[in-house]
């Protein structure tokens, strides 16, 4: 079986991070300190080693320390499919982040080849009571990583819609305009559905096939208005009835743009937007823990998780059985908590590292040792 995970992870004028060092292994591992300390960052750092804008979504300006804001770097020797990868970031002076493998410039989708990165964090807490574009959000990140083309087919649509819409705002009404726009968004439209709908099969399969102490979270897509277009010609078809209406609002009112993805606990048939606090965060960690699941079974390796203030809203048995859960899987989960007690049940299975305002980054075990509660 093969692994993913950082072995290095080095910090340059990063966030709060003036500078940083960390040298792990496999295992988990599990961050501590006060609040401010920069836990956040670190995660925030090993999400730059997947496509995206990491877990804050920030732009690359937004993370350079202040007041130098001179740029920053990041460097860290990846482990995956049994082979060894240095990897650079770096961005200079606020401008667009830079990524180099083995020393050779790299887009940003090549670091999907390598390493794919869940994560979990505070802001999702309230996924299932807020609007349908943070679930859409969280289902597309999901459904990226079973399909590195995901994120192609959602640019493309989005480009075709904003030219539609553009078309709308103007009230231009003569069909011919709008015709090979619709065909373009019909395909990508229909591509971004199957993605999806096989993502949350995908999950389901993995919540079932498990025995865990997490609820299973039942999962739907539907569309805010009307039924849900499945192939292309069905997308095409709705795009061009809906024309006259999208002109009168200004705005495309049909497509994958409009899908909500509704969950219930279903052991207790309650929708999750009802359920309790903790019972919403179950659900969370259910879903990501099936994500890499999985993955582990598409690739032969756990993803690398990030689990930020993960044991908020967990009692003390779910807070161990998460920890089973993750030494399970084999993952290299990067987890965060203020009290070096949150992470008691893991013992020696994680390695531990303070934060601190002072001194930044410190190890403060040597592997293998695990922290006294305090």
């Amino acid at each position: 079986m093969s692994e993913l995970y950082l072995t290095s992870l080095n910090l340059s004028h990063f966030r709060s991070h003036k500078k940083g060092a960390l040298q792990c292994d496999a295992r988990p591992v599990a961050l501590y300190g006060p609040n401010g300390a920069g836990k956040t960052n670190i995660l925030e750092a090993v999400s730059l080693f997947s496509p995206g804008r990491g877990i804050r979504r920030a732009s690359a300006e937004e993370m350079t320390r202040r007041p130098e804001a001179i740029g920053w770097k990041l460097s860290g020797l990846l482990k995956s499919g049994g082979s060894s990868y240095e990897i650079d970031i770096k961005s200079e002076n606020g401008a667009a982040r830079q990524v180099q493998i083995d020393g050779k410039t790299a887009p940003q989708t090549q670091l999907g080849r390598l390493a794919r990165v869940l994560w979990l964090i505070p802001s999702m807490d309230r996924l299932w009571i807020e609007g349908a574009e943070g679930r859409r959000r969280f289902l597309d990140r999901m459904t990226l990583s079973f399909y590195p083309d995901h994120a192609e087919a959602t640019l493309a649509y989005e480009k075709s819609m904003r030219e539609r819409n553009r078309l709308l705002k103007e009230q231009i009404s003569d069909a011919h305009w709008y015709v090979a726009l619709e065909r373009q968004m019909a395909e990508h439209g229909a591509r971004i559905q199957f993605a999806r709908a096989k993502t949350v099969e995908r999950l389901l399969d993995a919540q079932a096939a498990a025995e865990t102490a997490f609820p299973v979270a039942e999962l739907e897509l539907m569309q805010s208005e009307g039924a849900l277009p499945d192939t292309a010609a069905d997308l095409l078809e709705a795009l061009a009835e809906s024309r006259f209406r999208d002109i009168a609002a200004g705005r495309t009112l049909v497509g994958p743009h409009r899908t909500d993805m509704i969950g219930t606990y279903r052991e207790k048939g309650v929708p999750a937007k009802d359920c309790s606090t903790g019972e919403q965060k179950a659900l969370l960690v259910s879903l990501i823990l099936a994500n890499a699941r999985a993955l582990k079974q598409d690739l032969g390796a756990a993803p690398i998780l990030l689990l930020d203030e993960v044991a908020a809203h967990l009692d003390p048995n779910r807070r161990a059985a998460l920890y089973d859960e993750i030494c399970a899987l084999g993952a290299q989960a990067w987890m965060t908590g203020t009290e070096a007690g949150l992470f008691e049940a893991l013992g020696a299975r994680a390695q531990y590292v303070e934060v601190t305002d002072e001194a930044g980054l410190s190890a403060l075990c040597t592997p293998g040792q695990a922290p006294q509660a305090q």
